[in-house]
């Protein structure tokens, strides 16, 4: 890939290696001082390529797609909901449930067992949120997205490959109409 192929966004950064971020749609490349931009997106061409048509279907799929309409209590009141079931489920246990904004996810499981849900997952199906709350609680069980991981996750969801392009669509759907503005979430 040549860099004057696509559009993209260098940062500078006190970090040891190059990265790259398309969590908006839009290419950044995170570097250390010093580095060379084009030689990374020459480097990883194939794979910016392969993410930007992830993203293109993505957004294709938005048409049609609606965004729910809840309060930061309606979410906080379904995510202690599913927890619980799937704690019974999975045999696991939470110890915390926060519900806070986060940039670039929609959920983690710390290994403290803190279950963070993006505040933005309140503009999501339920069915979705149900789905997020038992891939992250199945990290308790296994940490990696490994073969491991998926199993489980496909004993309750065997579609979660098409679950997870649907998050996809929803994340950039929400981006696009800017409830990523701190002051939009106030509802």
């Amino acid at each position: 890939m040549r860099p004057n192929e696509i559009a993209y966004e260098v940062v500078y950064r006190r970090i040891k290696h190059p990265r790259i971020e398309l969590k908006t749609g839009k290419i950044v490349v995170i570097l250390p001082e010093g580095h060379d931009p084009e030689q990374v997106l020459q480097k990883h061409g194939k794979w910016i390529r392969d993410k930007l048509d992830i993203i293109s279907k993505a957004l294709s799929r938005i048409k049609g797609k609606t965004l729910a309409n809840r309060s930061s209590n309606d979410l906080r009141e379904i995510v202690e909901r599913f927890t619980r079931s799937y704690e019974n489920e999975l045999g696991v246990n939470v110890n915390r449930i926060f519900i806070r904004r986060m940039k670039t996810k929609w959920a983690s499981c710390s290994p403290r067992k803190n279950l963070t849900i993006n505040e933005l997952a309140r503009h999501l199906p339920e069915q979705l949120i149900g789905y997020i709350i038992y891939h992250e609680l199945t990290h308790i069980i296994e940490k990696r997205h490994n073969e491991k991981f998926w199993k489980i996750v496909s004993k309750k969801y065997p579609n979660y490959s098409n679950l997870e392009k649907q998050l996809l669509t929803y994340w950039f759907l929400i981006m696009k109409t800017n409830f990523n503005d701190k002051n939009s979430d106030q509802k």
